[in-house]
């Protein structure tokens, strides 16, 4: 395989679709020495097939608001890749929502989902609809004639829809409730319901509990805990709060979290009630986290600025992609940080990943440290095929035993010469090896 080769090509045939080929670009060069050992690989072309989704649903959606006016929006489901099972990943509704964001996030969900040892392959969607500002009446006509387009195209074994960026319990129940009535059945099509209507306990905190889990394991190999360790967290939403409340409970200190005004920084560290209040700002509406300082007034507010400012041990970009460059980079390594781990997906740009491998800084990508969320996901759709509950104590000890096996997994494949666990290259090889085993198996198709 020559990486440079594929590349070019790919950005020939999709010019301007900048994450998705910076996705591609990773994996490609940290698989490349894995791949050229297997001739069989390229015998069955596999990365030419890999990097290209099965296929893609663009659609229009129209409704109409609360004043009688007709919106039109873009609708997207990218069915990445189902070699291990049936194309499973969120759905994303906000106004940056572009094809090249899907991909990549689709094509991440792939190796991700492998990871996860659970049979589901590889899929994301969304809108460029953003549900903010809108009524609930609003968003529930959107969700109902987005499913109108795309219920034919999903289903309990065929492509399993989950929320993600604008998707949260109250989407996901409009969407489900729609694609119930239009398909007349009662199945696992979609995960993050109500626990009322199929949903798993534990499944709103699941990514970040699973981030600590991994984080837990990475300071495990170092021979210490995370006892003690300053953490900074990026955002305020669900995957902030789990990684928040598990943090705390694995005696580290949290002492930021962030919204798109700038970002908190609390000595005193952020736990209990305050960890609750994160939730509060988030369900208020505004997506501002300010009134974080006003109410505890020992926290500091900094407008515009990014958290990657502060003295850490631990920092975890929990908001969205690319959220952390080389200059943050930078600015963490400087103040001595000892791990970054992303629970975005794709929260780093390359020239920031590079440098934290470049100084083996303990550093670990989203498609290991967040597959949490989409394991519990998995752990949802088990669930409502054997018409069963579990308790939380049973989901978190199933969470618990998957991100401990994928941690063993890119120790497998990322453990280099000098003993340095190169977590990137780990995850990427060890997903792909499983993608590609099964492609393979299956036949050209």
């Amino acid at each position: 395989m020559k990486v440079d080769n594929i590349l070019s090509a790919l950005e020939a045939k999709h010019p301007g679709e900048h994450e998705y080929l910076q996705a591609v670009r990773e994996v490609l060069t940290s698989i490349e020495d894995v791949y050229n050992q297997h001739p069989e690989f390229e015998k069955h072309r596999i990365i030419e097939r890999l990097v290209e989704p099965d296929r893609i649903f663009t659609f229009r959606v129209t409704w109409v608001d609360d004043k009688g006016n007709i919106q039109v929006n873009l609708g997207y489901r990218v069915q990445f890749n189902n070699a291990i099972g049936p194309y499973k990943g969120g759905l994303r509704f906000h106004s940056s929502v572009s094809l090249s964001t899907l991909k990549f996030l689709g094509f991440e969900q792939t190796f991700k989902n492998a990871l996860t040892t659970l049979p589901m392959g590889g899929g994301k969607g969304g809108s460029d609809f953003s549900p903010r500002g809108k009524s609930s009446t609003e968003v529930m006509r959107f969700c109902q004639a987005f499913m109108l387009e795309l219920w034919r195209n999903i289903g309990p074994d065929t492509d399993v829809p989950a929320g993600d960026v604008g998707v949260g319990a109250r989407e996901v129940g409009y969407l489900y409730g729609m694609y119930k009535k239009l398909a007349r059945e009662n199945t696992g099509t979609f995960t993050g319901k109500g626990l009322e209507y199929g949903g798993s306990l534990v499944r709103p905190e699941a990514t970040g509990y699973g981030a600590l889990y991994f984080v837990e394991e990475m300071f495990k190999v170092r021979g210490t805990d995370l006892k003690g360790k300053t953490v900074a967290i990026s955002g305020f939403g669900n995957v902030a709060w789990g990684a928040a409340l598990k943090a705390t409970e694995l005696g580290a200190k949290v002492v930021t979290i962030s919204g798109p005004d700038g970002y908190i920084f609390d000595p005193d560290g952020i736990s209990g009630e305050k960890i609750d209040y994160m939730l509060e700002l988030r369900g208020s509406g505004e997506d501002i986290v300010a009134p974080y300082a006003e109410k505890y007034p020992n926290a500091i507010f900094h407008r515009g600025k990014k958290p990657w400012m502060e003295k850490v041990d631990i920092a975890l970009p929990c908001a969205i992609q690319n959220e952390m460059n080389k200059e943050d980079a930078d600015r963490l390594i400087e103040n001595g940080v000892i791990c970054v781990a992303e629970v975005s997906n794709m929260g780093c740009t390359t020239d920031a990943t590079d440098a934290f491998v470049e100084k083996q800084i303990l550093y670990a990508p989203g498609k290991a440290v967040n597959a949490g969320g989409v394991a519990t996901s998995g752990l949802e759709m088990s669930q409502n095929a054997m018409h069963i509950q579990w308790s939380a104590e049973e989901v978190d000890q199933r969470l618990h035993s998957i991100m401990c096996s994928i941690h063993e997994q890119c120790i497998r494949f990322g453990k280099e010469k000098d003993g340095y666990i190169n977590y990137v290259k780990g995850a990427n090889v060890a997903g792909f090896m499983k993608v590609a085993r099964a492609m393979i198996a299956q036949g050209v198709i």
